[in-house]
């Protein structure tokens, strides 16, 4: 999946963009890297392309611009916008991406979309992750060195015309994340829907953040470790990182929002409220809010609401043991592996009363199932074992026809919703204006059509129909599911009890070795 991400700079030194693009630096400290002779290094890898420069160099076109214009001379003016396209690391290998073709993808990218601006077009193998995302870096002047033609994005005369400032406004970052969805789809490769939030929103500022307490925190452990002694923290958590795991914790085991809302409180002292349909979080020691928009897609309203119903048809098929649950069977110890390997006196002991516990548990099992002969106890793992495997089997055939299901459905509500307005385009004097006005609606629209067409459906389901099948599917999986955890209990137990019986007898075989060997 590809995706974008903005940054802007009030930096005068035009040329520090050009030079992060092209030596190495600290990513902690943003400072370059040096070599023995005190000299930037360059960095291993990169591609890189100026546009709307002329002769010049990046930094000289937008001093050149600024003076010829009079602008960028005040001290909080945004001087350059950088965006940031950051490919899949499976399309490499999946798609045959490589630098060269994500230059040429970023280069058309930035004159269809920032015509008129200086810029430089720099292509990485790689990111801070190193999860092997090939990504593109565009930098482009903030001021617009020549009138271009009007393109259906712009909005007012100041996106068209020369000595202007570029605006980067919502609008305008959801007409790019609507180039990024169509440039990848043309190129085909992976991508996702980029205007509907995907899981937990961590922004720059808390990715850094957690990236420099990971390492203060493997700094400290390292030397814990060279002390001798055991860390009791490995990984790093930011307060919002915190923050959401404490809200999925309650959420998980809660049926109605005033039990949501009530639990958050009295467990971790979080407040919840709505305002105007959006929910938003205060942990303790805040006063300010937090919106869920700024946590995650999955804390808002909606998905909460839809994740506590989903609870209650949980709670419903699983109800709560009030017996007591029985001591899990332990596998018997090898008490003289471990003494030879230099255990002491007092865990011989510990070891000996265990092991008596273990084997009365196991003589206890194998006489309730009436299992006190070898081939009754193999006959029975085995049928145990098929049904633990048909369950399971059936379990994830179901699983997969859900998932189809409720991809089907999705694209069924999208056709439904937007349908309207494809009928509308019929009927409007300027399509074309009316079609780059809803360009995001026609894209998921068509892309629905695309995909009733590729799974040849002529005639489309009726909603109802659909959650019908899709509710008889769940509640079958349960039932399945439920069977499979059974078998899996029972043959994870009657194993740990072959296992003893084994060891059991192994260990007579050798009391019973030794006399004879000692005679000889």
């Amino acid at each position: 999946m590809a995706t974008i991400k903005h940054l802007s700079s009030k930096n005068s030194n035009y040329a520090a963009a050009e030079s992060y693009l092209t030596f190495q630096h600290n990513e902690y400290t943003g400072l370059p890297i040096l070599d023995e002779k005190g000299r930037p290094k360059l960095r291993d890898s990169y591609l890189l392309d100026t546009l709307e420069c002329g002769e010049s160099s990046f930094a000289m076109a937008c001093l050149i611009a600024n003076r010829k214009y009079g602008k960028n001379g005040g001290r909080e003016d945004v001087k350059t916008h950088h965006y940031i396209i950051s490919f899949d690391p499976k399309d490499a290998v999946e798609n045959g991406l490589t630098m060269e073709r994500a230059q040429a993808l970023g280069l058309q990218f930035c004159k269809d979309n920032f015509p008129g601006h200086p810029a430089i077009v720099c292509t990485h193998p790689d990111g801070h992750n190193s999860a092997g995302n090939i990504h593109v870096h565009i930098v482009i002047g903030s001021l617009r060195v020549r009138t271009v033609e009007r393109q259906p994005f712009m909005d007012k005369p100041c996106d068209w015309e020369a000595g202007k400032k570029h605006r980067c406004t919502s609008a305008m970052l959801r007409h790019l994340r609507v180039a990024v969805m169509e440039m990848c789809e043309q190129a085909d490769l992976n991508q996702i829907n980029l205007l509907e939030a995907q899981g937990d929103h961590v922004s720059e500022r808390e990715y850094w953040a957690q990236r420099r307490g990971q390492r203060r925190l493997d700094h400290a452990n390292a030397k814990l470790a060279a002390e001798g002694q055991q860390p009791t923290q490995t990984v790093y958590q930011t307060e919002l990182d915190k923050l959401r795991k404490q809200i999925y914790a309650v959420l998980n085991k809660t049926t109605t929002f005033e039990e949501f809302s009530a639990l958050l409180m009295q467990e971790h002292g979080i407040a919840v409220k709505e305002s105007r349909g959006r929910l938003s979080y205060c942990p303790p020691g805040r006063t300010k809010f937090i919106t869920a928009k700024k946590l995650s897609k999955k804390l808002e309203k909606e998905q909460v609401l839809t994740a506590l119903s989903q609870n209650i048809q949980l709670a419903a098929i699983i109800q709560p043991s009030s017996e007591k649950k029985p001591d899990k069977i332990r596998k018997l110890v090898d008490i003289q592996a471990n003494v030879a390997a230099g255990k002491g006196i007092g865990y011989e002991r510990w070891a000996k009363k265990f092991n008596l516990k273990s084997w009365s548990q196991t003589l206890c099992l194998l006489q309730e199932k009436k299992l006190l002969s070898e081939d009754a106890l193999h006959q029975r793992i085995a049928e145990l074992q098929t049904q633990h495997d048909d369950a399971l089997a059936v379990v994830k055939d179901m699983d997969a026809r859900m998932v189809s299901l409720k991809e089907l459905r999705g694209h069924l509500v999208v056709y439904r919703q937007y349908k309207p307005l494809a009928q509308k385009l019929q009927t409007v004097r300027n399509p074309a204006k009316f079609k780059e006005q809803h360009r995001a609606e026609f894209a998921v629209y068509e892309a629905a059509c695309a995909y009733f067409k590729a799974n040849g459906l002529r005639t489309l389901p009726d909603l109802k129909k659909l959650d019908a099948e899709y509710q008889t599917l769940s509640s079958e999986k349960n039932g399945f599911y439920t069977r499979y955890k059974k078998a899996q209990i029972e043959l994870r137990e009657l194993r740990t009890a072959q296992q003893n019986v084994e060891a059991f007898f192994r260990k007579e075989e050798r009391s019973h070795a030794v006399p004879q060997q000692e005679v000889k």
